[in-house]
């Protein structure tokens, strides 16, 4: 193997905090700024290299936080929308492509991390933005699902789901379209909408 290459402030003392590491390229008043690249080598015969990015952990306060924001775009004279960001999960020629998985922190004794997806409020123009979950298409075989499921409960009751449309006070309130699939072939059937109550079991 190649050496290897440690960055590493020194442990802090019996009061204060350790050193912090800053990693920055410069600022520019006429062009773009420098990037920031963090990678790892491609392998031959191997699996690539991981990039880990961990906070710490506290045992009398809260954990380190994890913030990952794009560039804001903050003069009227842009134009340009503010930075963008993409996760991407890795392409394969012969398997499935890498997945992406989002958990939250477990609370061994209490309630665990909740998962808030939701667009900014729009400024004094405009419309807030859009949120879009969709699977991708299929050439020759059946699209991706989409499922959506609250956990069971072994002492308590389950979690509800809650599907809600805002209020409009010029216009009119927003709409809930809900349409099955389409089929073009001549011997099946379009898709169908089943809605079910729940069932009692002991009663």
């Amino acid at each position: 193997s190649s050496g290897s290459i440690i960055v590493k402030t020194a442990n802090a003392g019996a009061n204060g905090v350790s050193g912090a590491l800053t990693f920055s390229s410069g600022t520019t008043s006429s062009a773009s700024s420098g990037e920031l690249r963090i990678g790892t080598g491609t392998a031959v015969k191997g699996k690539g290299g991981s990039i880990s990015i961990t906070v710490g952990t506290g045992t009398t306060v809260a954990g380190g936080v994890l913030t990952l924001r794009s560039g804001a775009s903050t003069t009227t004279a842009a134009a340009l929308p503010g930075g963008h960001m993409f996760v991407n999960t890795g392409l394969s020629d012969v398997h499935t492509g890498g997945f992406l998985s989002l958990f939250t922190g477990q609370g061994t004794k209490t309630t665990s991390g909740s998962i808030v997806i939701k667009t900014a409020n729009a400024g004094t123009t405009g419309v807030s933005g859009m949120l879009s979950f969709t699977s991708g298409t299929a050439s020759s075989g059946t699209t991706g699902s989409i499922s959506m499921f609250t956990g069971s409960a072994t002492a308590g009751k389950g979690g509800d789901f809650l599907l809600s449309i805002g209020s409009g006070n010029t216009l009119d309130g927003g709409d809930i379209v809900v349409s099955a699939g389409e089929t073009t072939a001549n011997t099946v059937r379009g898709g169908s909408i089943s809605v079910t109550s729940g069932i009692a079991s002991s009663t």
